[in-house]
């Protein structure tokens, strides 16, 4: 994971720890690649399993990444003891997602005490070149666990 220099060993090993703990990131082979105050991505190989007809990234996955590249972007912000949910998103497909990995990015609009409005994008790549597929708004819930 890079981007970790820019954030607390402390909060990089919570974020880690939530991150493993997803099931299915670790089904679909996700990795959360960067870590910074208000932004992270996760990047996901390609694999036919995770194909829609077409052969392209399934739009489940692409939203899966991105909800989750949000989530943690607001994550970062919050204190220990804390966690997050999403209350809400809007995705718009703006290109088929044709890569051999596909990388979600979220960042953060503009924080709250309890909800957190994010930005997220998906990119395709392939050869080098990366292709926006996917660009959403979404908004978190800090909670409490009980």
């Amino acid at each position: 994971m890079t981007g970790a220099a820019a954030v607390s060993a402390e909060l990089a090993e919570r974020v880690q720890a939530s991150f493993a703990r997803q099931g299915v990131m670790g089904f679909i082979g996700a990795e959360l690649r960067v870590l910074a105050p208000g932004k992270v991505e996760i990047r996901v190989p390609y694999r036919p399993e995770l194909s829609q007809q077409n052969g392209f990234l399934h739009a489940g996955i692409s939203t899966t990444i991105a909800d989750s590249a949000g989530g943690y972007a607001a994550y970062s912000l919050f204190e220990p003891g804390e966690d997050v949910l999403t209350s809400e998103f809007k995705m718009n497909f703006l290109a088929p997602a044709a890569g051999d990995h596909y990388v979600a990015t979220g960042t953060v609009l503009k924080p709250g005490r309890r909800l957190t409005v994010c930005q997220a994008e998906v990119h395709a790549w392939r050869g080098g070149q990366a292709t926006l597929c996917v660009v959403g708004l979404m908004t978190t819930v800090r909670v409490t666990p009980r």
